[in-house]
């Protein structure tokens, strides 16, 4: 006889604990001021066998999306629940699990600030943008690929180009 798993919140809130991730990601953008974009998002994984707790944690928290954990190796069979959505991340995954984790208690803290900083639109600002990349450096012990201060430097120098623009030379006929 079969019977229906019942997953519970403390389950979920102890499985994001050890598996989630809360990351900021700083890209390279052309479609942006400063030359970056600023990616949050949230993921879990959870190997193939575990997806029932992905598709129960999406239809949970009713957003998100479950993929391939890692698209780049062939190996890497595990999937993964992510949300990338400002909104979502804001009003449905940090209230979710904002009192409810012990270990990731403070990434999820840093997590909240910069997300927060997004929806105020201060990652737009070079001083709300240099505190994001900040606090994102700090989260996060893995390597990251760019460093601060390479990012600061771009930063800086698009921000002290200037655009000249030559005037016309109207030629008026006699």
């Amino acid at each position: 006889m079969y019977m229906a798993l019942t997953i519970t919140d403390n389950y979920y809130f102890g499985f994001i604990d050890g598996e989630g991730c809360f990351y900021v990601g700083i890209v390279p953008s052309k479609e942006t001021q400063n030359g970056w974009q600023v990616a949050p998002f949230f993921k879990v994984s959870q190997n193939p066998s575990g997806k029932v707790i992905l598709d129960g944690l999406k239809k949970r928290l009713q957003c998100g999306y479950v993929k391939s954990n890692d698209t780049h190796s062939s190996s890497d069979k595990s999937l993964a629940f992510v949300v990338r959505n400002l909104n979502d991340l804001s009003t449905k995954i940090i209230p979710f699990v904002e009192d409810n984790l012990i270990i990731k208690s403070d990434v999820l803290n840093k997590f909240k600030i910069c997300v927060e900083y997004m929806l105020a639109k201060r990652h737009l600002t070079k001083q709300g943008f240099k505190e994001i990349v900040d606090i994102a450096y700090s989260m996060n012990t893995q390597k990251r690929r760019l460093t601060k201060e390479y990012i600061f430097d771009i930063v800086q120098k698009k921000s002290s180009q200037t655009i000249r623009q030559t005037p016309r030379e109207i030629g008026v006929k006699i």
